[in-house]
């Protein structure tokens, strides 16, 4: 069975092979892919949308996403953890929002494309 989304013959073009293959191990990979790893849970993506709108305590989260205030908490340590979400102490409630405007970009990018792939197929 021929599948046609593959080569049929081997070809390689040296000069592109190189240059990608430097380039992505002068990144940081692990970490990136641990970004997504973090924001893949169905939860985890709620809630970063979420502090996309705007800075919200860890009940409001829980409401929100129908959790438990004990497991927003969770996911938001693992957010905040990874560098994608901080929090600020206000007397006795915790305040999270995301880190910087690259995780909000990052978001929205992604569920910007979300809506397009959903309107267009």
């Amino acid at each position: 069975m021929k599948h046609k989304d593959i080569c049929e013959v081997t070809c390689v073009d040296e000069k592109k092979v190189k240059r990608v293959k430097e380039s992505i191990s002068q990144q940081d990979t692990k970490t990136v892919s641990q970004l997504f790893k973090a924001l893949s849970d169905d939860t985890r993506i709620k809630i970063a949308f979420a502090l996309t709108e705007e800075e919200l305590c860890v009940c409001d989260v829980a409401n929100i996403v129908g959790c438990t205030t004990a497991t927003a908490s969770h996911h938001l340590r693992l957010l905040r953890n990874l560098g994608l979400a901080k929090y600020r102490k206000e007397g006795k409630l915790v305040f999270y929002s995301l880190d910087d405007d690259h995780v909000k970009q990052l978001i929205q990018v992604a569920f910007a494309h979300q809506r397009e792939v959903k309107a267009y197929g």
